[in-house]
């Protein structure tokens, strides 16, 4: 999973250390050391209909979540090797059977405000989280968030779980106690919020950063400027105009018109974004698994990152955390095959003279067109989809969670016990395919309390035999991050998913 199970385990190095292994940052062409000062320039995704200020609820603009990683801490991140490293949380540490796990304070962590950070604020957030965004945000139950004296919260679980430190990455972000304004943005991260209008914002060093013990001293630039650009065209333009720095996840069609300008950095981030498509289970046409997997024998897995990722990405074999170091290799890697699809829809006696709906929302870069290219394929199996594009508000309204067959995408794809636990467990209240089996319940629970890495390899095997083998999902290919740097941008973020966020170590030289 990327991380030394002694580490996870037994948390102890400081925070400022650490943040260095959680940037995992490109530092290719140096002009010197890297210095401080000067405003970044970021442009992000994002539509006026879905801004969002509250922290704790669902942040679906790439630019609300930009903004909000940056000024407000959670208690862990991404980071490569370990996987999970310390922000607000300094350290942590399980008791014996790995049910009650203690998160320490950074040292020194402190309010925009300059109020000190407090377990009681952490315990507050943390149950707010879990009220407002549920499990899937916050997998400890509130009256199991306690303090433990004034710089120490205790996360307690019924069944052991070693996977808690990297469960509440990226959410946990911590206001203080009883806040209810989030206009003015008082949190802990590297940078606070000077002015916010219509999704776009300006944020200003925080010189009392708590992670800021690193030399030099983060963070580096003076203030970041994030514009909200509602396409990915507009956002591309953008970088490409030289009206902004750094055009953030702003895909392979962009990526491709940058390279070769000597002005422009691509930077590629492997297993950034999984694009795929959700099969009901539970009831519904795609509840027969032989015709789940006529679906993905279906697909022409390099045709479609070709044609949607323009080759920046690679094939998939329906399996979710590609970039786990747990991920196994030796499942065959599913191919086409049209007249084995065929057989199975007529085994499982599917209606192929009708039509069937397939719903996209045009959430990330290549998302409805690869709606259209699996539609387009699938009629080779006698499969007819229509395809329907719904914006982002409708979709989570009417067809998350609800409808036979829809587009889904994913980042920070490096767990597949992540995903397993998250997505597809029966009690998980984000089972996109509605997936309730005993058996793959069974072995998350065995991956999830396994402390020897033998045994957690083997329970995360059988996981994902069983997700590969009659699981909800087509996950065809994973695509590359991709984003559009000038030249003077230094030191930015490698790692895929929200470790694009990570901002703090970037200069400009």
């Amino acid at each position: 999973m990327g991380f030394n199970r002694r580490q996870l385990l037994r948390s102890s190095a400081g925070v400022g250390a650490l943040l260095f292994v959680a940037a995992c940052t490109d530092s290719a062409d140096p002009s010197g050391p890297a210095r401080r000062g000067g405003t970044l320039r970021v442009g992000a995704l994002g539509t006026a209909a879905r801004i969002e200020r509250d922290p704790h609820a669902n942040l679906s603009n790439d630019s609300d979540f930009l903004i909000t990683s940056l000024v407000y801490d959670a208690l862990t991140v991404p980071g490569d090797k370990p996987n999970t490293v310390a922000r607000l949380a300094s350290s942590w540490e399980p008791d014996a059977a790995q049910r009650r796990w203690a998160f320490t304070i950074a040292e020194g962590a402190t309010f925009h405000d300059g109020a000190p950070v407090t377990a009681d604020d952490v315990v507050w957030s943390l149950r707010r989280l879990r009220s407002v965004g549920g499990a899937s945000k916050m997998p400890v139950a509130a009256e199991d968030i306690t303090a433990d004296g004034p710089n120490r919260v205790v996360l307690t679980v019924p069944e052991s779980n070693t996977q808690l430190p990297l469960l509440v990455r990226l959410m946990t972000f911590t206001v203080r106690k009883d806040t209810t304004d989030f206009t003015k943005a008082n949190g802990t991260g590297p940078f606070r919020l000077e002015s916010f209008q219509g999704g776009n914002a300006r944020l200003v060093r925080n010189e009392n950063w708590h992670g800021a013990g690193a030399e030099p001293r983060l963070p580096l630039l003076d203030a970041i400027e994030v514009t909200m650009f509602e396409s990915v065209t507009a956002l591309g333009n953008a970088v490409l105009g030289g009206q902004i720095d750094l055009a953030s996840n702003v895909g392979a069609i962009a990526g491709r018109t940058a390279e070769g300008r000597g002005d422009l950095r691509v930077m590629r981030r492997a297993n950034d974004t999984m694009l795929g498509v959700a099969m009901r289970t539970a009831d519904g046409p795609f509840a027969d698994p032989r015709v789940r997997a006529a679906v993905r024998l279906g697909v022409d897995r390099k045709a479609l990152v070709d044609q949607v990722h323009s080759g920046y990405g690679t094939i998939a074999n329906d399996i979710l955390g590609t970039a786990d170091p747990t991920y196994d290799t030796s499942i065959p890697q599913r191919t086409r095959d049209i007249e084995r699809a065929k057989t199975l829809l007529r085994e499982a006696n599917f209606d192929t003279g009708r039509s069937y709906p397939l719903v996209t929302k045009p959430e990330v870069p290549g998302e409805v067109e690869s709606a259209k290219v699996i539609a387009t394929q699938l009629a080779d199996i006698g499969l007819r989809l229509d395809v329907v594009e719904q914006e982002s508000n409708a979709f989570y309204d009417r067809t998350w969670l609800q409808a036979p067959l829809y587009t889904v995408s994913w980042g920070t794809n490096d767990s597949t016990m992540f995903y397993a636990s998250k997505l597809m467990s029966s009690g998980s209240n984000r089972n996109e395919t509605a997936f309730k089996d005993a058996e793959f319940d069974t072995a998350t629970a065995a991956a999830l309390a396994a402390s020897d890495p033998a045994e957690l390899e083997k329970a995360s095997r059988r996981v994902q035999a069983i997700q590969h083998e009659r699981g909800g999902y087509l996950v065809w290919g994973m695509a590359d991050g991709i984003d559009i740097a000038t030249s003077a941008v230094r030191d930015l973020p490698t790692l895929g998913g929200f470790g694009r966020v990570q901002l703090e170590r970037v200069w400009l030289a």
